[in-house]
């Protein structure tokens, strides 16, 4: 460095030290990179091409050429979606030393394969986010204006991709798009919940979904709902108690208004109808509706 100035050279050797760097330093492997964000925007926006064509991507396509257009698009989204799951994989893997290129990357490109065989699954799952989108929302024009504009529609295509990739055990990049959904939307949903389909989230903002939440068919939410986890106590160990259920249940036909929270592995009965401002604690029976004034009693 040139001539110190102010502690400059102090303060590098505090920050070189390993008591200082030891919990958030990851030590470069030959042959490894780190998942990108960047890659992981254009893996989405491939992704939204190929699931809405003529809304995303290429916007010329037709009935005509639009086999050749997904053709490309797959393509393209296979080879870079194998990269980044084979930078997932390397990351996660503490074991390996090496990480040499042939030990991982026939993994990546199985996986990247699994998750491409599904879209046409999740290209049905998604019309059904967006009809019932478009039926719940009196001020949408048309589907259209649904799939290119809404943020709930977004933040739900995420969390379908992600939640897919979440189910094929792939590490990292399920959290990472969904927390590009977080940032574009406010809308955070973890990869790991389980949604069914007819799935609407009106405006959205602040809304928060939790790992383990599971949430049935042709349910509504708006801004601003938690289905949160419960605070479980420490293992014998004062660990932390990881991967158990502590999220809440969500039957067939509820609707949740807004900044309600559901706290906990509580179970909301079939059509019942949660009002906006209230905190859940416990099971609600089917086809109940809870105002602040049925709590409040």
């Amino acid at each position: 460095m040139q001539k110190d100035s102010g502690g400059l050279s102090e303060t590098v050797e505090k920050l070189s030290g390993e008591s200082s760097f030891r919990k958030l330093f990851h030590p470069y492997r030959d042959e490894e990179a780190l998942p990108s964000g960047e890659v992981l925007k254009e893996i989405m926006e491939l992704c939204r091409a190929i699931l809405f064509p003529g809304y995303f991507g290429n916007a010329r396509v037709s009935k005509q050429t639009i086999r050749f257009h997904t053709g490309v698009n797959v393509e393209t989204l296979h080879a870079l979606l194998s990269g980044q799951i084979y930078a997932g994989l390397c990351f996660s893997d503490k074991s390996c030393v090496d990480c040499p290129e042939g030990k991982i990357s026939g993994r990546s490109e199985t996986l990247s394969k699994a998750f491409i065989t599904i879209l046409p699954e999740l290209r049905d799952l998604l019309a059904t986010d967006v009809e019932a989108t478009f039926n719940n929302d009196p001020a949408a024009r048309n589907p259209g204006e649904v799939i290119f504009c809404y943020p709930g529609v977004r933040a739900i295509t995420n969390h379908r991709i992600a939640h897919q990739l979440y189910k094929l055990g792939v590490p990292f990049i399920p959290r990472m798009i969904s927390e590009m959904a977080h940032s574009e939307t406010g809308i955070d949903i973890h990869p790991g919940a389980q949604i069914g389909h007819h799935f609407s989230i009106d405006h959205g903002t602040g809304t928060v979904i939790g790992e383990t939440s599971i949430i049935g068919n042709y349910v509504r939410i708006f801004q601003g709902v938690s289905l949160a986890g419960e605070k479980l106590p420490p293992d014998e160990n004062g660990n932390i108690i990881r991967g158990v259920p502590r999220h809440p249940v969500v039957e067939d036909h509820v609707t949740i208004y807004s900044n309600s929270t559901l706290l906990g592995r509580i179970r909301i009965g079939k059509g019942a109808t949660i009002c906006g401002n209230v905190w859940i604690t416990g099971d609600i029976e089917a086809g109940a509706t809870i105002s602040q004034l049925a709590v409040d009693k």
